[in-house]
């Protein structure tokens, strides 16, 4: 049986603030309970502690069953990483830490072999070597490289022994994020932390996994902005929001009303409480005046301290969280008629060749399965085309690695892409604070003082993040300040790569309305059923390489 109880706990940033207090909730054996909330709010926090990851300092929790945990980026364990590794991470402890031991072991008989096959130190790694392969079988080694067999056939189309040592680095993320998603599905731990599984994922993926939530026996504790995923899978809501938590009872189908009445419900109460507490005050009041020239009124003037001390040390109920504020001012600038032209551009390995013309102006969503090359397209506009403009300088394009592909696209008289990565890899930013970014600028952005800084933060609902390094921001924290950049650069073409896979709601609405002022073009990879509505072509790489236009979305096309 597997459960997690979360009783009174709390979080404190390092520098002293606190994220949230006196959070708590169960998720009972089988049940799929979804963490909901504003980006920054504490979710992936709360789902660290959980996991051990971070120290329980306020509060408790409390866990049985093995404890199976997939992070929000899966697949960033290491540049050079395999699958092997991947799927290491993802096992229970014992297991894990015998696969590594298992790994070193290996490697150092087999160094010693070929400094000398008959050595002392030869003999020495083999007996290490066989101490380790024992440790591997009895911690239930064999049968999970049974296991990954299972999920590397269905996932890759290949036998475990044929992909163990492929670099995690050449699957796409929704592959990553399939693969991580069966191994932990079909293992043994009984209790499932997921931080937002669908983001990667393809529609057809995201269907998937909905099927599998609801069929699991497992206790599933998840993190997603899905709207659809979530009113499919969850059995209860807990919103982290306002420094703290509530818990919905029900499905994720009735939350948004439920929010609307609580929040209702705590502004009558905070009513009525200020009202009593200025009853009480002027009580006191009274009492104080009268006991000034009446000795016998100083025991009532006491017990009126008394009461109103008592009153405002249980303190007032809590307020309605403040709901976001978030504009984004996605300026751009006229451009070219035509501001991508493709001709006969194919993609080694993964579509045909193809045409295809986008016009100043044009919002166009770009869909497929995983692994069609829709991110490689992508890439290869942000580096400019195949023959660069030297007048249409890449923004960030020069950072991203070459795309192998045969064919012409160019880009149009001043167009100058943006990039928006679906991984956010940019580790340049990684330890540096948001306004030392804003304030140093680079050679695509001039730099601002502090109050320029702090006022366009604000605007994004990132002002309280100022100080803090870009590495330490929650996922849906680090996509808006990457929006943001591309709003300070100049760019006149947006290219986004699933920009909307960790955002909140109320962030990819005011997404969506800034892209909507945009002056220019915008080309968006997406599985996000809810915002590829707001697109007015869509063009779909088809898993047999074929790349064509359609006039509405479509996702089941093989």
């Amino acid at each position: 049986m597997g459960y997690v109880d979360v009783a009174g706990v709390g979080h404190t940033l390092p520098d002293g603030r606190e994220l949230f207090a006196e959070v708590s909730f169960r998720v009972g054996e089988g049940a799929k309970v979804a963490l909901v909330g504003p980006n920054g709010a504490g979710k992936t926090t709360l789902l660290r502690m959980v996991a051990g990851d971070l120290p329980v300092r306020t509060g408790a929790i409390a866990r049985a069953g093995g404890l199976g945990v997939m992070r929000q980026f899966i697949g960033m364990i290491g540049d050079d990483s395999t699958l092997a590794d991947l799927a290491l991470s993802l096992a229970p402890p014992a297991l894990r830490d015998a696969g590594r031991r298992l790994a070193e072991t290996e490697a150092a008989m087999r160094a010693a072999e070929v400094r000398g096959k008959y050595s002392t130190a030869a003999g020495k790694a083999q007996l290490a070597y066989a101490d380790a392969l024992a440790a591997w079988g009895e911690v239930g080694g064999y049968d999970a490289e049974v296991l990954f067999d299972t999920v590397a056939t269905i996932v890759l189309d290949l036998p475990w022994d044929a992909v163990r040592e492929r670099p995690v680095r050449t699957l796409s993320g929704g592959q990553q994020k399939r693969f991580a998603l069966e191994l932990l599905l079909r293992g043994p731990d009984e209790v499932l932390l997921l931080d937002e599984p669908d983001n990667f994922l393809d529609v057809p993926g995201k269907r998937w996994l909905e099927a599998r939530l609801r069929e699991s026996g497992k206790s599933v504790l998840y993190v997603s902005h899905d709207r659809e995923l979530l009113a499919q899978t969850a059995d209860r809501v807990v919103a982290v929001e306002g420094g703290s938590a509530w818990v919905h009872p029900a499905g994720f189908a009735s939350w948004h009303e439920a929010r609307v009445a609580r929040h209702a419900r705590l502004d009558e109460l905070r009513k009525r409480w200020d009202e009593e507490h200025q009853k009480l005050r002027e009580l006191m009041l009274m009492y104080k005046q009268k006991a000034a020239y009446n000795d016998g009124m100083a025991s009532r003037y006491q017990a009126a301290q008394t009461r109103l001390r008592k009153f405002e040390e249980a303190g007032p109920p809590p307020v309605p969280p403040k709901d976001q504020d978030i504009r984004m001012r996605l300026t751009g600038g006229r451009t070219g008629k035509r501001a991508v032209i493709a001709e006969q551009l194919e993609l080694d390995g993964l579509t045909y060749p193809f045409d295809l013309e986008l016009w100043y102006g044009d919002r166009v969503a770009v869909l497929g399965a995983n692994g069609t090359g829709k991110s490689h397209f992508l890439r290869l506009l942000a580096r400019g085309g195949t023959d660069p403009d030297p007048a249409n300088i890449p923004v960030d394009g020069a950072k991203l690695a070459p795309v192998a592909h045969d064919g012409v696209v160019r880009l149009g008289a001043r167009v100058r892409p943006g990039h928006f990565s679906q991984t956010h890899d940019r580790p340049e930013l990684m330890a540096r604070t948001l306004v030392e970014i804003l304030w140093r600028g680079d050679e695509h952005r001039a730099g601002m003082d502090r109050h320029a800084a702090m006022a366009a933060l604000s605007r994004y609902e990132l002002a309280g993040q100022g100080d803090q390094r870009f590495g330490t921001l929650s996922g849906g924290q680090q996509a808006r300040f990457l929006v943001l950049l591309l709003e300070l650069s100049g760019a006149t073409l947006l290219l986004l790569d699933e920009p909307t896979d960790n955002l909140d709601l109320a962030s990819a609405e005011a997404l969506e309305a800034g892209l909507n002022a945009f002056e220019g073009t915008v080309i968006a990879v997406t599985h996000d059923r809810w915002f590829t509505r707001s697109f007015d072509r869509f063009v779909l790489f088809r898993g047999d390489g074929e790349v064509v236009e359609m006039p509405e979305p479509v996702w089941d096309v093989a």
